[in-house]
């Protein structure tokens, strides 16, 4: 296993980390995949008041540990709260749940809109608990988890109020790359957070994925292509169980810069979606936005994008159907919404026929609505 500099928290993490959010089968599965991920050199678990009863888990795991709590990594997630009190009643909950008197890292869990960080910037609003807990010694640092837009992000990076950014970036959704960019140049710390699942359901790749990934497995090669940025500290793991351990973790001691043969997979990728989607490809600016219907356009194309270059149908299905069904946490109405008012036309650099195309996505990805882990 591979350590970071966690940014300006100086913490060293090591380059996976254990999320917490899938290992709630029982207290027993719980325990023994923290057994497995610090027996693999993990040292960073992290988990959320909102994932069920994944903090006691890890609290009753953590009292039956050996290692000492200092040689660990804690963090834990609170959604944003418009008053200091709430936030500060939600931590005291999450440190007892835990059983233990601090936390290494919180993160306002959920950072997704506009009054979210109204309240993160407000005098009187959760802020001024977590600085509170900050000063007494109950965290010790301060960040954000976020599935907002790319502009809310950089706003909230731009605060200087938090020290690390958790954030969705995959070689298949490079669109938060300045996001990247712009937590490396205040020193944050950048933990990437579903790699696996939201960056392409990767677990279970369909056969064209693997065989333009060869010899790699799409997931290592998602892995590789993340850990080769400098900039980008660690990765969740999200286990359901100690066995989905093993795997993923076989990069943990290769993160360099890509050698050869993963270049020629990066290479190949880009050279097949191109040559695949033709004039149809949709390039990721976001130039069409806003739609006055609220169809996330580039989202859609991007899943459209996928689904025909590289077979990720599935993903494709599930994300899609997370539309109108995931409030902030994935916005947007579905596809079919589109009115033809052609105001996304001429904002195409590309001249693409965006109401043909999302009519086409929607007949290829629609179906029974989907939803969120953790609604």
């Amino acid at each position: 296993m591979r350590y970071r500099r966690f940014g300006k928290t100086n913490l060293s993490l090591s380059v996976f980390s254990l999320g917490t959010m899938r290992y709630l089968a029982s207290e027993a599965t719980a325990a023994q995949t923290v057994n497995r991920a610090i027996a693999l050199g993990i040292n960073h678990l992290e988990t959320a008041k909102g994932y069920g009863k994944s903090e006691q888990y890890l609290g009753q795991a953590l009292a039956q540990l050996t290692v000492p709590r200092s040689q660990l990594y804690i963090t834990t997630k609170i959604s944003p709260t418009p008053d200091a009190a709430s936030m500060a009643r939600q931590l005291d909950q999450s440190l007892a749940d835990l059983g233990t008197d601090y936390v290494d890292c919180l993160a306002i869990h959920g950072l997704n809109t506009e009054e979210h960080l109204s309240w993160v910037k407000a005098k009187q609003g959760c802020m001024q608990a977590v600085q509170q807990a900050v000063a007494d010694g109950r965290v010790r640092h301060i960040g954000f988890s976020t599935h907002g837009s790319l502009e809310l992000i950089l706003a909230a990076i731009a605060t200087g109020l938090f020290e690390f950014v958790s954030l969705h970036y995959y070689y298949f959704f490079q669109h938060n790359a300045p996001a990247v960019a712009a937590a490396a140049a205040k020193d944050m710390g950048v933990f990437i957070i579903s790699p696996a699942d939201k960056g392409g359901q990767l677990y279970t790749p369909p056969q064209k994925l693997q065989e333009l990934c060869a010899p790699l497995s799409p997931l290592l090669f998602n892995y590789r292509f993340l850990l080769s940025d400098p900039r980008i500290t660690t990765l969740s793991v999200g286990a359901a169980n100690e066995t989905e351990l093993d795997w993923p973790l076989s990069v943990a001691d290769v993160d360099g810069p890509l050698d050869v043969a993963e270049t020629e997979v990066l290479q190949r990728l880009q050279t097949h979606q191109t040559a695949t989607l033709k004039s149809e490809q949709c390039s990721q600016c976001y130039d069409c936005l806003p739609c006055p219907e609220a169809i996330q356009i580039p989202e859609v194309l991007r899943l459209r994008n996928l689904a025909i270059a590289y077979d990720m149908t599935n993903f494709g299905q599930y994300r899609y159907r997370m539309f109108e069904n995931a409030g902030h946490w994935f916005p947007g109405v579905k596809a079919n919404r589109c009115t033809d008012c052609g105001d996304c036309l001429p904002k195409c650099p590309e001249q693409l026929n965006i109401p043909a195309l999302l009519q086409d996505a929607h007949e290829r990805l629609n179906g029974p609505s989907g939803r969120r882990l953790w609604g």
